[in-house]
């Protein structure tokens, strides 16, 4: 390597200096770069049904170039609501922004994630993707508004001890909010969470022992619905995998026992205006002609994500 040049590790640290909402800015280049240069071997690629769930197509290194190229096709007719049988062949556009390195893969055989539109083959966007539905907000654009910020409460959720498989109600006794360990018997899990989803560029802002037995909250820094929708998918998969890692199983459920508080996520919703919102100010009714409500798209881009 010259001397001189950052290696991707570097450019990495740098693009996350620049702040969770830029997300850095690669080139088709530089991901095919760290790709090799990183030993990746495994690229997922990432996107959304229309029930907020999570999918992706795992492809080796080899295939790299072709994905940021557009070119790695899925068999849409086997996912519901896609598409019919006779129109089955989608394409996966990667959104290089999101460009991401697994930090709970092992370094050895290191697995990387991009975040996808679909595409049919005519080279129209798919109508069925719901996180990508609403890519931009020319109403607000042309007040000089930009686009809608969601700050979602990141997550309230139970985290249960798995027994034989299956999982079963949490002790009784365990924590309650704000506690702290020893009671707090997922603390350490939901430190590994934190410190996996910084690595990952989230700007965590707080977490804790919810009210009910064995919940847990992480919030992190809003973003534009688009990105904030993108970043609940990711701290799902996190949350999901770290857990069971550690022999527990976390659920998203909104009431999974009986008895004890639920869980949701609360979104905090903003528009801004030259680094202030708008709301501030007596000119709001011109700036916003057209009231938000709970079903604008970019709403509906949030509520997509959260599901189980």
């Amino acid at each position: 390597m010259n001397k001189g040049v950052p290696t991707p590790r570097a450019e990495r640290l740098h693009f996350k200096a620049k702040g969770a909402a830029d997300h850095g800015v690669y080139s088709k280049e530089d991901i095919i770069r760290i790709v090799r240069e990183e030993e990746i071997e495994f690229v997922r690629l990432q996107f959304t049904d229309i029930f907020g769930m999570l999918k992706n197509v795992a492809i080796t290194a080899s295939q790299i170039e072709k994905a940021v190229s557009n070119q790695c096709m899925f068999d849409g007719s086997s996912i519901e609501g896609f598409v019919r049988i006779d129109e089955s062949d989608q394409y996966l556009y990667p959104d290089l922004k999101s460009f991401r390195v697994f930090p709970w893969r092992p370094s050895h055989g290191k697995v990387a994630r991009l975040i996808c539109d679909v595409y049919n083959t005519d080279g129209t966007p798919s109508w069925a993707t719901p996180l990508r539905a609403q890519a931009g907000d020319p109403e607000g654009q042309r007040h000089g508004l930009r686009p809608l910020q969601c700050g979602p409460g990141g997550g309230v959720l139970p985290v249960q001890d798995r027994r034989g498989g299956q999982a079963h109600h949490p002790d009784q006794r365990r924590g309650g909010l704000l506690r702290p360990g020893p009671l707090d018997h997922g603390e350490s899990t939901r430190r590994e969470i934190c410190m996996a989803l910084e690595q990952m560029d989230f700007e965590i802002e707080a977490s804790h022992h919810e009210c009910a037995q064995g919940q847990h909250e992480i919030d992190f820094k809003y973003a534009e619905a688009l990105h904030a929708a993108d970043n609940i998918m990711t701290f799902k998969l996190a949350v999901k995998t770290l857990a069971q890692r550690n022999g527990l199983h976390a659920t998203f459920m909104p009431k999974p026992i009986f008895g004890i508080a639920g869980s949701g996520m609360h979104t905090n919703m903003s528009l801004f205006r030259n680094g202030k919102t708008p709301s501030t100010t007596p000119t709001i009714p011109a700036a916003c002609p057209k009231r938000r409500t709970a079903s604008s798209p970019d709403c509906s881009t949030m509520c997509g994500a959260w599901r189980r």
